[in-house]
């Protein structure tokens, strides 16, 4: 079997161990002679599968047993709008901190359900960092404070949550969650689309506090869209497969050692990566230093057709997936929790010697 590196930002590398297990249950799931999506999503291994999974979440991220853990789908897009629907109306307003592409679709689709205060707008500055809490203008009667963790496009990554004093925090983790350590008393909501660090595409996990739940007053919600109709219970046929790919990576993730053994992993891996890029001109970061992700290292060389030259030697070398997003152009790699520290030692080297080679 060949398996290459991968810095796919998404659907993503999933850990070796998780596929194996995957392959073999494919056609048999422990015995009962059907796989796991062939059985009904209200019979009682699937049921299994749902619970351990946010069992596991619920203990990987220490949430006390104080938020509802929903599995969904529709990725992080349908987030934007399910979010407003259910917590803002039309006379109030919602802080929504605008640090790229995927906040200025939140954006969009929030103001169609309320008022919405951009407290910080990064565009000016090409969305290369993000903000001090001191440049947050932030309204006294805010319904909720909306940021995008990490920025895969830009590589930008909030070290820590926004100070919002006590409003709810909602976030969109799509591509940095289970990689590090929640402050989970900040937040109302938190939704991630699966397919960076939590398993394949197809499903979205999403986390509402429950006291913060219990303040949707509105009425006029599709009962699909209501957050309280998937609260209690699994209400119609969710991504089946996705889910038992999800426990097997949370599952995974508590055997390695949880969410600090992948906070030093991540940092590390990090860290090789942007002291490569600091070492002369040749490699040129594009996030500033105190806003880089450790998710999603983003950098340009000196010409495009270089980068091109760069992408094309690189998957010479099985180093795959390395170009930057179509809207920002460059070189990414994106070393989310299953991409092993080898891949990164690998991409170093190449980089290393790419850069003696047309330096």
């Amino acid at each position: 079997m060949h398996r290459v590196h991968n810095f796919s930002a998404g659907p993503a590398a999933l850990p070796d161990e998780v596929l194996e297990i995957a392959r073999k249950e494919l056609m048999d799931y422990h015995g009962q002679g059907t796989s796991i999506m062939e059985q009904s999503h209200r019979g009682e291994a699937y049921t299994k599968v749902d619970n351990e999974a946010k069992e596991r979440l619920n203990r990987i991220l220490d949430l006390d047993d104080q938020f509802h853990i929903m599995f969904l789908q529709g990725g992080a897009s349908s987030q934007f709008m399910q979010v407003p629907f259910n917590f803002l109306k039309k006379d109030e307003t919602a802080d929504y901190i605008n640090t790229g592409v995927w906040s200025k679709k939140a954006i969009k689709e929030a103001k169609l359900f309320g008022d919405v205060n951009e407290s910080y707008n990064g565009e000016e500055e090409g969305f290369s960092r993000v903000p001090q809490n001191s440049e947050l203008k932030l309204n006294d009667q805010s319904r909720y404070v909306h940021f995008t963790s990490n920025n895969t496009i830009y590589g930008t990554q909030f070290s820590k949550e926004p100070n919002t004093n006590g409003v709810p925090l909602v976030c969109d983790a799509s591509s940095d969650f289970i990689s590090r350590p929640l402050e989970s008393n900040k937040y109302g909501l938190i939704y991630a689309g699966a397919q960076k660090n939590l398993g394949p595409s197809g499903v979205t996990v999403v986390l509402v506090r429950k006291d913060f739940l219990k303040t949707i007053s509105k009425n006029e919600i599709p009962t699909i869209l209501d957050y309280r109709t998937h609260a209690e219970r699994i209400f119609n046929t969710p991504p089946t497969f996705a889910v038992y790919l999800v426990n097997l990576v949370l599952k995974w993730v508590e055997e390695k050692g949880g969410i600090s053994h992948f906070q030093k992993l991540n940092t590390k891996k990090a860290g090789l990566l942007y002291s490569e890029i600091d070492k002369n001109a040749f490699y040129n970061g594009t996030a500033n230093k105190d806003s880089r992700s450790i998710m999603n290292v983003t950098f340009r060389l000196p010409d495009e057709s270089l980068e091109d030259r760069f992408i094309k030697e690189a998957a010479e070398n099985d180093l795959l997936a390395l170009k930057g997003h179509r809207s920002a152009g460059g070189i990414r790699a994106s070393i989310y929790n299953a991409c092993k520290l080898e891949s990164v030692e690998a991409l170093v080297s190449f980089m290393n010697q790419f850069r003696n080679k047309y330096g």
